[in-house]
């Protein structure tokens, strides 16, 4: 949804005050307003409206269960915002664990001079972003902290999701012959993001490519179910550290191409520029899957008619050999291991 279609309709309530500014805690004066005004009207649903300290519902069978914190900097960047990127990460988190998300917490930690302005568009970024993927914002929190000590605003979400009846996502369900699909172009978010960090500053048309990734994910579980192993998103650390991360769970080595592996030519020169590997860049709109060799081809085929999934690419496979390894063939044909990231090499991504 287009946030500039959608602030039409939802236009930003009148409040005596154009900044965040520090309360009485977080049942002050101005918190009430912000809430009653702005956050409870523009995020309403059934659950929300009762306005309890919590959220009652109900769900049945198998229930998964995730958490995080952004705290990403900057909170506005191309191609979206940290709203979104809230929404959209935990709603991925539980897809990856091959659930259907159901239910979201929302938190905000807003730093005193936070404008109004700003937090409202970040509002309709979360409003716009869970509609999309069709999450129910349920519960939440606010509270105000001083002047330099919020970087403008955090926020935490958690997500309860009904697990998909044909799921059986687990490392351990990992074997040799399995391929390994990356869903779409790496390290576009990351560089995005350092295109408009200070000192880091370059031309590019680049955008995040944070989306909602469970409507994709549920469409794969519907057709090929328990012939997928495992799903990933390869957030902190890009590709490379989720792949160790798998060949040391499963004891397992992994190959990969470096001719398979999707990257946008752009942020291909970007990584070259700024002295980064594309597989340990940050991405927010990119998950990776485990699949049965004998389904690889039909699941790529399926994942490919889906907009976030058209540069899908199956770019290597589990094997026994040179077990907890991961090695890339390089495009000239030598190889090289691939190692765990060592410390951050994007600090503030997500």
């Amino acid at each position: 949804m287009n946030n500039s279609i959608l602030s039409l309709s939802c236009p930003m309530p009148k409040l005596d005050f154009d900044v965040i500014t520090l309360g009485h805690g977080s049942g002050g004066v101005l918190t009430n307003k912000l809430l009653e005004s702005g956050v409870f009207d523009l995020l309403k649903n059934p659950i929300l409206d009762e306005h309890h300290d919590g959220a009652i519902f109900e769900l049945d069978g198998k229930l998964a269960f995730s958490t995080d914190s952004y705290v990403i900097s900057p909170v506005f960047f191309p191609g979206g915002n940290i709203g979104e990127l809230a929404i959209n990460g935990t709603v991925n988190d539980l897809a990856m664990c091959g659930a259907i998300p159901k239910y979201l917490s929302l938190s905000f930690i807003l730093e005193e001079g936070l404008t109004m302005t700003e937090f409202w568009e970040i509002l309709l970024s979360i409003k716009a972003a869970a509609e999309k993927s069709g999450i129910f914002i349920v519960t939440g929190d606010t509270k105000v902290v001083e002047r330099g000590k919020g970087d403008k605003i955090f926020i935490n979400t958690s997500g309860v999701g009904q697990l998909h009846p044909k799921a059986a996502i687990s490392a351990k369900r990992v074997q040799v012959g399995d391929k390994v699909i990356v869903s779409g172009n790496i390290a576009t978010h990351g560089i995005a993001i350092m295109s408009v960090r200070e000192g880091l500053d370059f031309e590019t048309s680049i955008e995040s490519d944070t989306i909602n990734l469970n409507h994709t994910v549920e469409a794969l579980l519907d057709t090929f179910g328990n012939d997928i192993h495992l799903f990933r998103d390869p957030t902190r650390g890009g590709v490379a550290t989720v792949l160790n991360e798998i060949a040391r769970d499963t004891k397992l080595g992994i190959n990969i191409q470096q001719k398979d592996i999707p990257v946008i030519e752009e942020v291909y020169g970007a990584c070259e520029l700024l002295g980064l590997d594309p597989l340990y860049v940050a991405n927010e709109g990119v998950f990776m899957a485990i699949v049965s060799a004998e389904i690889a081809d039909d699941c790529l085929k399926k994942l490919q008619t889906f907009e976030n999934g058209q540069n899908a690419a199956i770019i290597g496979e589990v094997v026994s050999e040179h077990p907890r390894q991961v090695v890339l063939q390089s495009r000239i044909g030598g190889k090289r291991v691939i190692n765990m990231l060592v410390g951050e090499q994007l600090p503030r991504i997500c």
